[in-house]
């Protein structure tokens, strides 16, 4: 069973993600939050697996109160799916560098929806369909002080192969197709390279794969 909390300032909104993912047989819904304090409070209490947080809300918006969830070592397991009105809002990029592990729109259809929880209680980053390549080579061209390439420095070949994938915006699948592996190898290599570098998901691989000049926006095709 998921546990799924809602954050977002709009009752409509919640109402309408609510009954959605209340119908499904494999997800509970622990609670909703109208503002981010409120929202920190109930993930500290409920330890859901994910939260579905909107960025504009009172209070404390939705990138503090996604700094604050994973920053805390206790919260580990908790997955913030941030929610947002434009496929490209700016503060989607700040979103991903605090620890979301992706963004939907809030007019999602209800299928990518439920696909989004089901993927990041599964350890993958998530980024609405269409957008995925676009946003990362927008995220790059902002981005700030590179991180050092030491960092890398515990990764195997195979393991930096790998990250640069992930970094270009190609699943498991499809990087198991381009390196002519199974798909669980691939993600076996995912997993190991996130452990190595303390990533929390892929969307953090994807921030260091910049960061560190390991890919850069003119590869992305």
């Amino acid at each position: 069973m998921m546990r799924v909390l809602l954050a977002d300032d709009q009752i409509l909104v919640r109402a309408g993600f609510r009954a959605l993912l209340a119908a499904q047989p494999d997800v509970e819904v622990v609670g909703e939050a109208a503002d981010g304090e409120q929202a920190l409070g109930m993930v500290r209490e409920q330890r859901p697996d994910v939260v579905l947080m909107d960025i504009r809300m009172p209070l404390l918006d939705g990138l503090a109160a996604t700094r604050r969830i994973t920053e805390d070592s206790a919260l580990g397991a908790v997955k913030v799916v941030m929610l947002t009105t434009f496929e490209l809002d700016e503060y989607v990029f700040e979103a991903i560098r605090s620890g979301a592990s992706g963004f939907l729109v809030k007019d999602t259809e209800p299928e990518e929806l439920l696909r989004a929880v089901r993927a990041v209680v599964d350890g993958d980053a998530l980024l609405s369909p269409g957008v995925t390549r676009r946003l990362i080579a927008e995220f790059a061209a902002r981005s700030k002080s590179p991180a050092p390439a030491s960092v890398l420095a515990g990764l195997t070949e195979r393991e930096r192969e790998v990250m640069a994938l992930v970094g270009m915006g190609l699943s498991n699948e499809e990087i198991a197709r381009r390196l002519v592996v199974s798909p669980l190898t691939a993600k076996t290599h995912v997993s190991r390279t996130m452990v190595k570098l303390g990533a929390r998901d892929r969307a953090q691989l994807v921030v260091l794969a910049y960061e560190t000049g390991l890919v850069r926006p003119g590869w992305l095709g």
